[in-house]
């Protein structure tokens, strides 16, 4: 019998782990790598640590075609370009880069995993030296050249998703003064404004700028080299390099020519065995549409880890049969961004309500340790559907362990749990690791304490403007005097310590039916003075998410030791 011929196009993430899962499916089959560019299996992620020099060495970053041939029994091509696909003959016509050379290979079946580009702003002087992405390796080479040499002061960068803030944080470490210019009205997309607005309060601490609802109307240079940014409002701002950082969009073309199906959203559109309209085509990574496992709906979701897992999918059914199965996304991210992290699993509260999903959402503000272990700091949200509490979305913010909870919440999520099952669960403890009580599980207390109408949210948002309106409410802070002498809103607040209330009758409002709004440093005991005030008459008491930690707008800070 005929060795199966596999071949695959494309040589990053999806493309090498399909041809190592494919080829421990079937040791005897032919399997080649079809690869545009010299190097294959390259750990794009890396690239902003490699610029910060994290990673030590550049071969860190790639396979080569060698390793692949020794370590996988794999042929791999690079310098070679897949041109057309011809499905009725099942060739694939190839070409050399630079040699022109051109060659047919066959296939009995077939994997595109051709990646995505990154996407143009499409304005003048782009081509500039000096405005690049940060999507290749030769774009990684330029960065580190950059980020290590002292000819660059000024730095922009050009969107503030998950690439975006990571090259920030790179240059800025490197001595650059850096801009992060975002056509929306937020940070990091993944997240609810008010968890953004605290990491573009930190970032703002280490000095970068960054900008808001802004685009880029042009860039303008001197002897082909990058001198300035121009943007739509008018303003500019001097700078020797510019980071795009627009997102991607799906290679697809070559599928597109060869009648395959796209999707709405521009990528190739597969079922759950990553095969394409054609059986015997499989597709997967970046170039390949996903389905959302919240809301169904076809997305795009370029990440590393699902382009791995869709190749591992491919691979198998290519050698094996279509036996496995790749269940969607939950468009899970994470990022580092100088002391901060940020992480992000299933939908937002804005996203929810933006698809018209009938939500809870409650924001939670605590540790990653106990208080004598030093801790960082976590803000959180969680979404869950508001009949049956299963979760929808978690998103958290901080110096602490975002990881830890971002991955809690991803299979929490992808395993349909509800709030009060994650109440409940049995997480490992240990002081060096988590609080007793694990802020995920004390997250999901927020919310079903909320969703039993324990007590009544109230965001800072709210609070800020009620606070500036005629009638503003009666707000509560009850911290004890020594942390309201360090730091405080500074918006007409009183302060009562939660231990003090029961005592002190006589200063908070005779009007059993006024407006009040408690808070503390992460609204643990603002729950509690709520709680008092309720069994005391009080009729229109609420808290305020998050208190103090979750506050983003500027504070009163005394320097006064608490």
């Amino acid at each position: 019998m005929a060795s199966k011929k596999i071949r695959i196009i494309g040589g990053s993430a999806a493309g090498a782990k399909a041809a190592g899962r494919a080829r421990r499916m079937d040791e005897r089959a032919d399997i080649a790598i079809l690869q545009n560019v010299p190097d294959l299996a390259m750990a794009t992620c890396a690239y902003p640590y490699y610029a910060q020099g994290i990673v030590k060495r550049r071969d860190f970053l790639f396979k080569t075609p060698d390793y692949f041939l020794k370590a996988k029994n794999v042929e791999a091509l690079t310098g070679v370009e897949a041109l057309e696909i011809d499905r009725s003959a099942k060739e694939v016509l190839c070409r050399e880069v630079g040699a022109g050379r051109l060659f047919k290979r066959s296939y009995d079946k077939l994997i595109l995993a051709t990646g995505a580009r990154p996407r143009r702003l499409g304005v003048e002087g782009e081509g500039l030296n000096g405005v690049s992405a940060l999507h290749t390796l030769g774009d990684s080479d330029y960065f580190k050249s950059v980020c290590k040499g002292e000819n660059i002061s000024k730095a922009a960068v050009i969107g503030g998703g998950l690439v975006g803030m990571e090259a920030c944080e790179a240059l800025a470490l490197s001595g650059a003064r850096v801009t992060v210019a975002e056509f929306s009205d937020q940070i990091l997309p993944m997240l609810d404004w008010d968890l953004a607005a605290l990491v573009q309060n930190h970032c703002e601490q280490k000095g970068v700028r960054v900008r808001l609802n802004v685009s880029v109307e042009r860039f303008s240079g001197q002897n082909g080299v990058l001198k300035a940014v121009h943007f739509t409002d008018g303003t500019q701002m001097e700078c020797g390099l510019a980071i795009v950082a627009a997102g991607v969009a799906p290679h697809a073309e070559l599928a597109e020519k060869a009648g395959l199906s796209i999707g709405p959203t521009g990528g190739i559109e597969t079922d759950a065995h990553m095969r394409t309209s054609d059986p015997d085509i499989y597709a997967a990574g970046d170039c390949a549409q996903k389905i959302d496992r919240i809301t169904g709906e076809p997305v795009l979701s370029p990440m590393g880890d699902l382009a791995n897992l869709e190749g591992r999918v491919a691979g198998e059914n290519a050698a094996a049969g279509d036996r496995a199965v790749f269940n969607g996304v939950l468009r899970t991210g994470i990022c580092k961004i100088f002391d901060f992290s940020a992480g992000a699993a299933g939908v937002s509260q804005k996203q929810a309500r933006r698809l018209g999903l009938d939500c809870l959402a409650s924001l939670c503000a605590g540790s990653d340790k106990p208080f004598f272990m030093n801790p960082g700091s976590l803000v959180s949200r969680m979404t869950a559907d508001k009949k049956d509490r299963t979760l929808l979305g978690f998103q958290c913010v901080g110096t602490g362990d975002v990881s830890r909870q971002a991955a809690t919440a991803a299979a929490a999520i992808y395993g349909k749990m509800s709030a009060s099952d994650a109440a409940g669960l049995d997480m490992p403890y240990a002081p060096p690791f988590s609080p007793a009580i694990d802020h995920f599980i004390a997250a999901a207390h927020v919310l079903t304490n909320q969703a039993d109408h324990l007590f009544s949210p109230v965001s800072s948002f709210e609070v800020k403007k009620a606070a500036g309106g005629k009638n503003p409410p009666f707000i509560l802070d009850v911290r004890d005097p020594g942390e309201y002498r360090s730091i405080r809103l500074g918006i007409g607040e009183t302060l009562i310590p939660v231990g003090d209330l029961r005592q002190n009758p006589d200063a908070l409002p005779r009007d059993k039916n006024a407006a009040i709004v408690c808070y503390c440093a992460v609204s643990a005991r603002a729950y509690e003075a709520s709680r008092i005030l309720l069994a005391n008459g009080y009729e229109n008491v609420r808290v305020m998410e998050g208190g103090i930690a979750a506050w983003p707008f500027e504070m009163e800070k005394t320097g006064a030791r608490a």
